[in-house]
């Protein structure tokens, strides 16, 4: 049994009260990750054939108390801001209640991969930008979903560890800081490019870009588009050009599902 979750990348972000969640503005985009979930003797995990660890599918898997071969394919880099891990894991448990007739909800099925990326420090939330699709807005309490297939270019030079990141005090306090004060002065249904550029107006603020980054912010400007940074990856994304980053998607205005 198959299913698709789509990339997802958060443009702001600030932790939310509850701290298992953030608040923030994402986005789901088309290219994403499909999960081919086959019952087993024992579990097992394959990223393009290749055999790998991969904790939040994992730990996923365990919740929904099955053994499960599940071969991943991914159209997205991983660990590079896209959301790589939370999509490969709400495809997995899509994917196995169905291979394996569970009659899990789907809201019961989010909630299981969210669970899974929290406890493997890999993710906030990503799972619900994924499960919705489109623009996606949340307080830390309610989501929002701004509907928009905006074509978007991106390029991406490496991954930022998420794990080291969340584990970083003094640098989830910048951002608690500049998230807030950036999500407080976004209109409540942004455009994409009213939030793109917030988004690097908040990037600035926590000190994350690098020179690559920045390089890659200011070309897009120079073209006369929008530019800022996917939380957290060494990735730019852009609105308002065509051609001046490598790679062109749209915003996925459907969330995941089975294949």
């Amino acid at each position: 049994m198959k299913a698709f979750a789509p990339g997802s990348v958060t443009a702001v972000f600030a932790p939310a009260e509850s701290g298992d969640e953030s608040m923030g503005a994402s986005f789901a985009i088309e290219d994403g990750v499909v999960a081919d979930v086959r019952p087993a003797d024992e579990p097992a995990v394959a990223v393009d054939g290749e055999p790998t660890d991969f904790e939040p599918v994992e730990l996923a898997l365990d919740a929904l108390d099955v053994a499960a071969a599940v071969d991943l394919a991914s159209s997205v880099p991983i660990g590079c801001g896209f959301g790589a891990s939370g999509a490969a894991t709400l495809a997995t448990a899509l994917a196995a209640n169905e291979a394996f007739d569970l009659g899990r909800t789907r809201e019961e099925l989010v909630a299981v991969a969210h669970r899974a990326e929290v406890a493997a420090g890999t993710g906030l939330g990503d799972v619900f930008v994924q499960e919705m699709g489109g623009l996606v807005v949340g307080d830390g309490r309610d989501r929002w979903r701004v509907g928009t297939d905006a074509p978007i270019e991106y390029d991406s030079f490496g991954g930022i560890a998420t794990e080291e990141m969340l584990g970083d005090d003094e640098l989830m306090a910048r951002i608690e800081r500049a998230g807030t004060r950036t999500l407080d002065a976004l209109p409540a249904d942004p455009s994409f490019s009213e939030l793109t550029r917030a988004a690097w107006s908040f990037a600035e603020a926590t000190g994350l870009p690098t020179p690559a980054v920045r390089e890659a912010v200011a070309s897009v400007e120079n073209a006369g588009g929008l530019a800022s940074m996917a939380m957290v990856g060494e990735t730019v994304f852009a609105v308002g050009v065509e051609g001046t980053l490598p790679d062109r998607t749209r915003i996925c205005p459907d969330g995941a599902s089975l294949r």
